[in-house]
């Protein structure tokens, strides 16, 4: 098992109001809590995780670790939008599921040998102008390998 550290970098946010919601911030989904949160009208959200990189039983890679989710062969990370109030906290309204498998590999081995940090680069406005959800895969997003 080797951890590799992963930035993903969302740019062009929506804002903090869209469709009656309001004070809209966007984090990083450890588990099932939001952790990290960006209010929706910063330029930019950063968020920096690790993620472990495994064999996988076909000869391939797996991914692991406390913001990985789903099953083996289609594993992703999630970016959970919600409003934040200060009295009840935040509430999820819809996600970005970042897929990793597959997808990734090559920058993923790279970094696994050589080291450096894999780099997601995404905008999170989608088309109509509200925040990116569903899944997210090339050309959305971009991974590539920062040495």
């Amino acid at each position: 098992m080797t951890a590799v550290p992963v930035r993903i970098v969302g740019n062009r946010l929506p804002g903090r109001h869209w469709s009656g919601y309001e004070e809209i911030h966007v984090g990083l989904q450890r588990g099932t809590q939001p952790v990290a949160l960006v209010r929706a009208d910063a330029p930019r959200a950063v968020f920096d995780l690790t993620v472990e990189v495994v064999p996988g039983p076909d000869g391939g890679v797996d991914y692991r670790g406390s913001y990985v989710q789903g099953r083996r062969g289609e594993r992703f990370v999630y970016l959970t939008w919600g409003e934040l109030d200060p009295a009840a906290g935040f509430r999820m309204f819809r996600r970005a599921k970042l897929t990793l498998s597959g997808v990734t590999d090559a920058p993923f081995a790279a970094a696994v040998a050589d080291g450096g940090t894999v780099e997601a680069d995404l905008d999170l406005t989608d088309e109509r102008g509200g925040p990116l959800c569903a899944a997210v895969r090339p050309p959305l997003v971009h991974w590539r390998l920062d040495r």
